[in-house]
């Protein structure tokens, strides 16, 4: 088993490149610095950046792939941060390298 590159302190991997390898449990929970109120569909939710993962008894993790923070529950539907971005599987569709 090869071992991943070191990184430096502090150094943050791009969005695109985040994987679901469990280590979201660690991340600190975004607040209201990040998060700000939303009355459109431009909200958590609907966020290309959005996730949600198998959670312990059946309460799934919500986390934000931009920021590597978790949500609390009921923030996805009603904030976004200013890096709200439309879903590209919504744009492209599901897998645009086929087409």
């Amino acid at each position: 088993m090869a071992a991943s590159p070191p990184r430096s302190r502090g150094a943050r991997p791009s969005p695109s490149s985040a994987s679901d390898d469990g280590g979201y449990e660690e991340w600190p929970y975004l607040d209201e610095e990040v998060l700000v109120a939303s009355r459109s569909s431009k909200v958590c939710l609907t966020c290309h950046f959005f996730r949600h993962h198998a959670g312990v008894n059946c309460i799934p993790p919500l986390t934000c792939q931009l920021h590597q923070g978790l949500l609390a529950h009921g923030e996805h539907l009603t904030r976004r941060c200013q890096g709200w971005t439309k879903d590209m599987v919504r744009q492209r569709g599901w897998a645009p390298e086929v087409a």
